[in-house]
């Protein structure tokens, strides 16, 4: 079973929000109902496929003990080397399920594994840089599965998520998250099953598969706005049900097409995910290479972690040619950005009036939407 995606599922998973309404309006603590719900939630989604039931659990497995064992060396050892091996190791799993189609026909993983890896190494890395001293099972396993983002996120931080579930709720504070809730849940239904299932079924599917310019345009627009309904209605549709066990989880999409620039964007687009990948990727880099002295110009520290920062984005969506193109493409862009907001005049100058912001809109709507077209695969199909 897909988390939202079926009737089956908004059906069960109705029948599972009676409990913790009940539980919130009597102002106890939801994470013990919300673990086992989860657990429970996550053999549904995997079904009958022992594999990837056995891969589920390995994975956890895997990591507690890394993530426990860790915790235990930091004390003894403050080592960056060893944080690095220790993150390697965390993303080890994810790494064979990426590149398996190398070497192997059969299904690897479980659904919802790319998201997890980014719980459990921002676990490792912070417990690295000392912001994480101490470590609760229970907390860990409820984070590790919580249920309403296992599948595509919004990616949630450890530290944020335990504030959650072990505060106390009110219960007038805990009507407000229900109507929060209940607000997001039916927009991300308009946004994924309404918008985007238009979208897809009255022009994508309709553009003719024939090489031509216009049908190019035609499905550089119809697939980024189909994507964007599609993923912002799921993530709409996981915070609002994050909210009935108490957890916030951050917002995801935040009008990404009214962006001035590409830097914007991708403040606004998947943000849970382009903010993780700034905090322990792009600044990790940047800092690194200033303090080693690698470059001797601070911009180019920068341009290079946005390139770094970029094509790893581009192969943590897989592995194939047209995602690393993304990468390479998504880095070019924030460098150009980065240098034309320096260096421009005519930028500065003009930034702040209407008509140059109207144009910025349109252009970044344009750089983005080609870039998801190379996310696509699409244009690669032309040239086989």
């Amino acid at each position: 079973m897909t988390p939202f995606d079926s009737s089956m599922f908004f059906y069960i998973l109705f029948l599972s929000l009676i409990p913790a309404i009940f539980l919130g309006l009597l102002e106890k603590k939801l994470k013990y109902y919300g673990t086992i719900l989860s657990l429970f939630m996550i053999v549904l989604f995997i079904g009958i496929n022992k594999f990837q039931l056995i891969s589920f659990f390995s994975f956890y497995i895997w990591q507690v003990i890394l993530i426990e064992g860790y915790l235990k060396l930091r004390k003894k050892i403050n080592n960056i080397w060893v944080m690095r091996l220790f993150v390697f190791l965390s993303i080890l799993p994810l790494c064979l399920v990426k590149f398996s189609h190398f070497y192997t026909t059969s299904t690897l993983g479980f659904i919802g594994i790319s998201y997890v890896t980014f719980r459990t190494v921002q676990i490792v890395i912070e417990t690295h840089d000392g912001l994480i001293k101490k470590i609760n099972l229970l907390d860990l396993t409820y984070f590790i599965i919580f249920f309403p983002s296992i599948s595509s996120g919004p990616i949630d931080r450890s530290r944020r998520f335990e504030e959650d579930i072990n505060r106390i709720i009110k219960k007038q504070e805990y009507l407000n998250y229900m109507g929060t809730g209940i607000f997001k849940i039916f927009k991300g239904v308009a946004y994924k099953f309404i918008l985007s299932s238009i979208i897809y079924n009255y022009w994508l599917c309709k553009i003719p598969s024939s090489f031509s310019a216009i049908n190019i345009l035609q499905y550089m627009y119809a697939y980024s706005l189909y994507l964007f309904f599609d993923f912002a209605g799921y993530s709409c549709i996981a915070i609002g049900t994050g909210y009935f066990w108490g957890v916030k989880l951050p917002e995801n999409f935040n009008l990404p097409f009214l962006s001035k620039s590409m830097k914007e964007f991708w403040n606004r687009w998947h943000m849970s995910l382009s903010f993780w990948f700034r905090d322990f990727i792009y600044t990790r880099f940047v800092m690194n290479s200033m303090r080693h002295k690698w470059f001797k110009n601070r911009y180019t520290s920068s341009y290079l972690g946005f390139m770094v920062t970029m094509v790893t984005m581009g192969i943590w969506h897989g592995t194939y040619l047209y995602y690393i193109i993304y990468g390479f493409y998504e880095g070019i862009l924030l460098v150009a950005t980065d240098y034309y907001q320096r260096k421009s005049k005519f930028y500065k100058a003009h930034k702040k009036e209407k008509w140059f912001m109207a144009l910025s809109i349109f252009i970044t709507f344009n750089l983005a939407c080609f870039g998801l077209l190379l996310f696509s695969g699409r244009l690669l199909i032309y040239f086989k």
